[in-house]
């Protein structure tokens, strides 16, 4: 029984690490094309922050203003992809990815008069994608920033420095940057010999994603999540439920 607990352990960690490294892969790709199509980044909301903050100081509003909408874009990306996880079916892996790929081919879709509705909707992509892997036997994963997986990676080699030797389990922490950083060079050959089509491509490759994803089993998409706790009532501690 111990046994064989492990081979599941192991399996759904090997291949949730692949996922985790394919996602990335698609985001890192996204994020490149995204800023050498429009200049601002489409994930890197640390940076947007900063920008919007440098041009607010500097009298730039209008980009700005572009920056922080493009911040609150993205926080309704990561709550669209998490209630379209959570409601509309229970391969939740698959439909976030397609529906992050309709977006996408939305986007590339858009007339170059509009190039802000452009940028918003890969900003919106970007937000959703992230529901799509939330952790890894618990340990949380970021998909399209990889500044806290490289903490947490370096954090891990101290504790590995001074004695702790329990687990090794930060060493996973650099396969989203493996990825990001694969997808954002490819990203960047991508929009520099073909700019016209390279949202369409990220598109393309995002639903091939989603469609190998699709042949997961059912359980294990919903393990790479984090799950919903209902609202408990406070006099009773108990869940509340609708009457």
């Amino acid at each position: 029984m111990q046994r064989r607990r492990r081979i599941i352990h192991t399996r759904r960690t090997v291949t949730g690490l692949a996922l985790v490294g394919a996602i990335s892969f698609v985001a890192g790709m996204t994020d490149a094309v995204g800023l050498m199509l429009f200049g601002d980044f489409v994930s890197f909301m640390t940076g947007n922050t900063t920008r919007a903050a440098l041009d607010f100081a500097g009298g730039n509003f209008s980009h700005a203003l572009t920056l922080f909408v493009a911040i609150w874009v993205f926080i309704l990306g990561n709550a669209l992809g998490i209630v379209v996880a959570h409601t509309v079916s229970a391969r939740r892996a698959f439909v976030v990815l397609a529906s992050v790929s309709v977006v996408l081919g939305i986007a590339s879709a858009v007339p170059a008069s509009y190039p802000r509705l452009e940028f918003f909707l890969v900003v919106l992509a970007m937000g959703m994608i992230n529901a799509t892997v939330e952790h890894i036997e618990g340990l949380p994963i970021g998909l399209t920033y990889v500044t806290g997986a490289l903490s947490r990676f370096g954090r891990g080699i101290g504790r590995w420095l001074v004695g702790d030797r329990d687990t090794t389990s930060w060493l996973i922490q650099c396969v989203p940057w493996t990825g990001m950083a694969g997808g954002a060079v490819c990203g960047a050959f991508l929009t520099r010999y073909a700019p016209g089509q390279a949202l369409w491509i990220v598109s393309l490759v995002t639903l091939a994603v989603a469609l190998v994803t699709a042949l997961l089993p059912r359980p294990l998409q919903l393990h790479f999540q984090l799950p919903i706790k209902p609202a408990r009532n406070r006099a009773s501690g108990r869940p509340q439920t609708d009457k």
